[in-house]
């Protein structure tokens, strides 16, 4: 089945890594542990990126409410994903992370559902 913008997806491809195997970690409010859902996640990660050792991977982490703590936990769980995928097998020298806070939220919303879309890490790819 094709998706609307993505026709002919290569393997191996940025389209290929965002539709086939996902690029956000999902994290609990006020927390950095990675739960079963985002283990699942990262380890489909960890075997694209075994297959495509040309891409380096930068870790966006994201908080979803106001406070200077949002900072420092942004980069806590950026630096979770970093170190599970560094566990899994992905060298540390193909990945940077950093943490942004609540800025680039996702959605602005007041409803709880809706932020929880704003705690995450976003794994882009970057070619160097």
């Amino acid at each position: 089945a094709e998706i609307a913008g993505f026709q002919n997806v290569q393997p191996g491809s940025e389209e290929d890594f965002i539709l086939n195997v996902g690029r956000r970690t999902f994290f609990t409010k006020g927390s950095a542990e990675l739960d079963s859902v985002a283990k699942t996640t990262l380890d489909t990660q960890i075997a694209w990126l075994a297959k495509y050792p040309r891409w380096l991977l930068k870790l966006q982490g994201f908080a979803d409410d106001p406070g200077a703590s949002e900072t420092a936990l942004s980069q806590q769980r950026a630096d979770a994903v970093m170190n599970y995928l560094a566990a899994g097998g992905i060298d540390r020298n193909r990945m940077w992370a950093k943490g942004y806070g609540k800025d680039r939220l996702v959605r602005d919303c007041p409803d709880t559902a809706c932020r929880s879309q704003n705690r995450r890490v976003v794994s882009n790819l970057r070619d160097q």
